[in-house]
């Protein structure tokens, strides 16, 4: 996969989107809400929510960024879905082999093989157009990016500068153990809140700009930060995501960040997941509706939607994502 737009900048309308979805399965839920039984978790996300997923993507005529767990690579019906939609033209990033969420603070060899390994399996299908990391559970360090950099990755886009996520989580994470329940989710660094929301090149440390790794920030709204992601988009239903939405008129890029959970609901077989799950209350259809009036009004606004690769393609070769090359906001 070229990182090179099919189309000089000058050429294009310069408002791009950008729809990543991340392919983590049931048992990574499970972990999150302290459940057990992660290793018998179904595979929903991939043998349900996929096809949904595509179809979505196919009617809306827009490309994907795909964030793959390696480990669910080993199963061969994963890797045939996984390579029709690579090769019907969507773009295939490394989400890690196991999707620790403690990745961050795990020993040096074993975030280096968490990653590389992660980025391996990506690769026995996408080859070297697998050049994207997302970090699990959003939760970054500067040793964990040095080592995602020297994985021979072109991009980041793990850091969410939210603070209406950053409080939310950390209230459920302490909620859970006041009732004795241990959560695998983590808390970021208190500094992920001063970092830039525009693309921009990591410095050190990774909430500043520099001149390391580009770093394409989970979208947030210009002005009081807040979550422009599905979870949230679909909680809001159609007409309070559109209103939202149009908060991202002054922006350049749009960076629209889901899951595959977002494309189920209970009746796949989850609602003993719906307590700790409340989204999945919601028909699935009904949250794909919402999805696609949020796209629809950012195509209304005059944008291309392209993969993130394609973004980084654009920066390198100098074109200006609001802000200019570093973006900082």
């Amino acid at each position: 996969m070229s990182l090179r737009p099919s189309e000089p900048w000058a050429q294009r309308a310069t408002r791009l989107g950008a729809v990543s979805v991340d392919l983590d399965e049931i048992g990574c839920y499970l972990a999150i809400h302290g459940l057990s039984g992660a290793a018998q978790a179904p595979r929903t996300v991939y043998e349900v929510a996929l096809a949904r997923v595509r179809a979505w993507a196919d009617t809306l005529g827009i490309p994907l960024t795909l964030f793959v767990v390696g480990a669910d690579l080993n199963n061969e019906e994963n890797q045939k879905r996984l390579f029709l939609l690579y090769a019907g033209g969507n773009e295939l990033g490394n989400h890690s082999l196991d999707h620790r969420y403690d990745l961050s603070r795990l020993p040096s060899e074993e975030q280096r093989r968490q990653v590389e390994e992660g980025a391996r399996s990506v690769q026995q299908i996408a080859g070297p157009g697998a050049v994207g990391f997302r970090a699990p559970g959003y939760v970054v360090t500067d040793k964990l990016l040095e080592v995602v950099r020297k994985s021979g990755a072109l991009y980041d886009s793990s850091v969410f500068p939210c603070p209406l996520y950053y409080a939310a989580k950390g209230a459920a994470i302490g909620l859970k153990r006041l009732v004795g329940k241990r959560s695998r989710s983590l808390i970021d660094s208190l500094s992920v809140l001063t970092a830039p929301t525009r693309p921009y090149r990591l410095g050190s440390p990774y909430t500043t700009s520099g001149h390391g790794l580009w770093e394409l920030p989970i979208q947030v709204t210009p002005t009081l930060r807040l979550p422009i992601i599905g979870t949230a988009l679909t909680a809001l239903g159609e007409p309070g995501s559109r209103l939202l939405t149009r908060s991202l008129s002054s922006e350049e890029f749009v960076n629209l960040e889901l899951h595959g959970i977002d494309f189920l609901d209970q009746t796949d077989g989850l609602a003993a997941l719906v307590p700790h799950q409340p989204d999945l209350a919601i028909p699935w259809k009904n949250k794909a509706k919402t999805l696609s009036a949020v796209v629809q009004q950012l195509q209304a606004d005059g944008r291309s939607f392209v993969r993130l690769a394609e973004v980084v393609g654009y920066l390198e070769a100098g074109a200006a994502l609001t802000g200019g090359a570093t973006g900082s906001s």
